[in-house]
């Protein structure tokens, strides 16, 4: 129930029938964009209940001055108030119309929340669709760090919000075990083999992995070939050594998202796209051969400093510029092995086999320059029939009291996601990780994401949800539990004081915001509602301390007290749903 696109789907067949309409021929009301018209909270609450751009958009295309369209519009809607149950229009600056409702519209807010619990607020703007979301997708080198931790709250959270939307999600891990890191990787656990039967391998070579985390890995080769390792050539203990490590790696990140509470669906392996006979990287290049995406030729050499290796030669290109790109891509190294562009395209190219029209990359801050490349290349496998959306994860810079926190010596040389974790908790991580834009940095103090102020608003929102839990307790104390018998029954008509109304007007808000968090793929937008929701909740919650006959239990008045109880259920359930949406645990109680 988005009560402002409800509001909006009436309005508008109301001024496409009245007269500000009449007499505009078929062609110009044709390219009135009315679509742009949106009905949304007001900025300023004191300027009513709801506001429209209506006069603003309709004022090019009909030629009138907005302030004239908005006074017709005004109107409009005075004329029709009791269809719309609207008390009172004016209108604002250049055309703004503000829109004042009747106080029944906010209080039944109230039992369609509770009538439809869970679900109140999910939109149906999947239906039902397929959609990838590929998240986290780290190096097997390693433990994961504070950056991998942004990107997998951000793509779990998105995840979940698409699924609670309606798409049919798969939550995907690319691992990229087929590049040269994983070689290094291999000699760096050889090293720490070395090291378990003994030997003292000194300071680990510049270029390897320092991290003590290999340190277990060498003790299982230790354990599972002894010393016979020691007498064979590279060639014959690197691929050996290398499954192990890249299992052992994988499990060891497996575990840290568990920690964040994130599980994906699937785990792709790059090595599999060109393993048991079955090269996939071919089958998508002679797709795009034999659709002339592919030629032999010359590429220009990159601007400004020439590299030292730079080779002015002719290569197997991909015209990606065709679909947006800057340049066309290589897709063969002069050693005829695949670069890692290509396996990028094979990869997506299963995933539009697979029944992915719709797929969402979330990456780090350091792949910019991979958007035009791979969005170009998702519109050229599939012909134009899938879409790519790559979302950008920014930097995390972590402090403690204001000070740089100092690099972790596990992973030698990275803040890891499990000192994290373990610090401050999932709950904190999570709600601190979503609650800014993913495309900004992101300070997270360890102090202050632990303080229980209202300054930290992962304790804030909680501790709301907290006190719903403690107002039902009371009120069983009070009278007994049947008080919280059948309360999406209660007549809740008594309920117009200025700050119950504005909890209903922010509970009436949720599904817009949930519509809109989906639709572009921003779960901030919750982050940030919850809060606000909490802050009207402790507000209210405070205003009873000053105002007893704004408390929500009165020992005299069982009737008023169950309208109060439906208020404080409603935002408990609303508060519990966008918690979820984020993966964090809605406390019934703060320690």
């Amino acid at each position: 129930m988005n009560i402002y696109a409800e509001f909006a789907q009436k309005m508008l067949p109301l001024i496409e029938a009245s007269s500000l309409l009449a007499g505009v021929d078929a062609d110009t009301r044709a390219k009135l964009p009315l679509d742009r018209i949106v009905v949304e909270p007001p900025r300023d609450v004191s300027h009513g209940d709801m506001a429209t751009n209506a006069a603003l958009v309709l004022a090019k295309g009909l030629r009138q001055k907005p302030r004239d369209i908005a006074e017709a519009i005004a109107a409009l809607l005075s004329d029709n108030a009791a269809a719309l149950n609207v008390q009172s229009v004016s209108i604002a600056g250049p055309g703004f119309i503000n829109i004042t409702l009747e106080h029944s519209v906010w209080q039944s807010i109230i039992g369609e929340v509770l009538h439809n619990g869970k679900n109140f607020g999910r939109p149906d703007l999947g239906q039902g669709e397929k959609i990838n979301v590929e998240y986290v997708s780290a190096n097997p080198t390693g433990p994961m760090h504070v950056g991998h931790c942004r990107g997998a709250v951000f793509g779990d959270a998105l995840a979940t919000l698409l699924s609670f939307s309606g798409f049919d999600v798969t939550r995907e891990y690319y691992i990229n075990d087929a590049g040269a890191q994983v070689d290094v990787l291999a000699r760096s656990a050889f090293l720490r083999y070395r090291e378990a039967l003994g030997e003292n391998i000194g300071d680990i070579p510049e270029g390897f992995y320092p991290g003590t985390y290999l340190v277990p890995l060498g003790e299982q080769l230790k354990d599972q070939y002894g010393s016979t390792l020691l007498d064979m050539d590279e060639t014959d203990w690197l691929p050996l050594i290398k499954r192990a490590a890249i299992s052992a790696m994988m499990d060891l990140i497996r575990a840290d998202l568990e920690k964040l509470g994130v599980a994906h669906d699937l785990f792709f392996s790059e090595q599999s796209l060109t393993q048991d006979g079955h090269d996939r990287v071919a089958e998508m290049i002679d797709d795009l051969t034999d659709r002339n995406l592919i030629y032999r030729g010359t590429l220009p050499p990159p601007k400004g400093k020439l590299p030292d290796d730079w080779e002015d030669r002719e290569q197997t290109l991909f015209r990606s510029t065709l679909y947006g790109d800057d340049v066309d891509r290589a897709l063969l190294k002069s050693d005829g092995s695949y670069t890692y562009f290509a396996s990028d395209i094979a990869y997506h190219f299963d995933k539009y086999k697979r029944g992915f029209n719709l797929m969402v990359d979330v990456l780090g801050a350091d792949h910019q320059g991979y958007l035009k490349r791979m969005t170009a290349a998702v519109k050229a496998i599939s012909a134009g029939n899938a879409s790519l959306d790559i979302r950008f994860c920014q930097l995390v810079n972590l402090f403690r009291d204001g000070q740089p926190v100092k690099m972790s010596k596990r992973s030698g040389n990275l803040v890891t996601l499990a000192d994290v974790v373990e610090e401050v908790g999932r709950d904190v991580t999570r709600f601190i990780m979503l609650y800014r834009k993913n495309d900004a940095t992101l300070d997270f103090d360890f102090t202050k994401v632990l303080e229980q102020s209202k300054d930290n608003p992962v304790f804030y929102v909680q501790y709301a949800h907290a006190r719903t839990h403690s107002t039902f307790a009371q009120a069983v104390e009070v009278f007994d539990e049947k008080i919280l018998d059948d309360l999406d029954q209660v007549d809740v008509s008594a309920l117009t004081d200025a700050s119950e109304l504005a909890l209903m007007r922010k509970l009436a808000e949720y599904p817009r915001i949930v519509e809109a968090a989906a639709k572009f793929y921003e779960p901030h937008r919750v982050a940030f509602y919850l809060n606000d929701l909490a802050s009207a909740f402790h507000g209210h919650w405070n205003r009873g301390k000053d105002l007893p006959q704004l408390r929500f239990i009165k020992d005299d008045n069982e009737k008023l007290t169950r309208a109060r109880l439906a208020l404080v259920l409603a935002v408990q359930i609303v508060l519990r749903s966008g918690l979820n949406l984020l993966g964090v645990d809605a406390r019934e109680e703060l320690r």
